[in-house]
């Protein structure tokens, strides 16, 4: 239509471009297509590997693995997180470690150690060995060894502690008696076993 008659074939080093009815033939000519080599199948069968679970296999009782890190495995296990905006209800017991971020309302016992965070909340009993309180306590609160109340701490109800460290801006309000040198405390009466 432009500049191209009907009847005129394009030479081959010629620059002209295909009208828009033309189409190019990218096909390789009939010699140099028997010439080619064949291509492998898309998808050849290859045998698959049975999956590795020896990761998942008990260990056997003389393993590598050193009583220190056992013990620090063990630990960690035992450790239960309240992350932040999550809420617990209930009761907790046999944990090393409780770092409360949420809120937790439950009776915790046979525990080492809590931390509340500054957007902790505890509600509830605990009978614990040592306590560092950044967030809010409301309870009653048994600390054998060290309750740590920092400045941004409060802790309300019926305390009973063996040493206590309050920063300054820390809040303890209630009943708070300190516990004698050594002294067992006795378990909390609850249904009279």
């Amino acid at each position: 239509m432009f500049g191209k008659k009907k009847d005129e074939q394009p030479t081959h080093g010629s620059t002209a471009s295909p009208a828009d009815g033309d189409s190019k033939n990218y096909a390789k000519p009939d010699a140099a297509a028997a010439s080619a080599p064949a291509r492998p199948a898309m998808n050849p069968d290859i045998a698959r590997r049975s999956p590795d679970m020896s990761a998942f296999a008990p260990r056997p009782s003389g393993s590598s693995t050193s009583p220190a890190q056992r013990t620090t495995a063990e630990a960690e296990q035992k450790k239960l997180i309240v992350g932040r905006d999550i809420f617990l209800n209930g009761e907790i017991r046999t944990c090393d470690s409780l770092v409360v971020e949420g809120k937790v309302e439950a009776v915790l016992s046979d525990c080492r150690a809590m931390d509340i965070a500054g957007s902790g909340e505890f509600r509830g009993s605990a009978e614990i060995e040592s306590a560092d309180i950044s967030g809010r306590f409301d309870g009653d609160l048994i600390v054998r060894q060290r309750l740590t109340i920092r400045a941004t701490g409060k802790v309300l109800g019926k305390i009973r502690y063996g040493q206590l460290e309050v920063e300054r801006g820390g809040v303890i309000s209630g009943t708070i008696e300190a516990l004698a040198d050594g002294a067992a405390v006795p378990p909390a009466s609850g249904n009279g076993r």
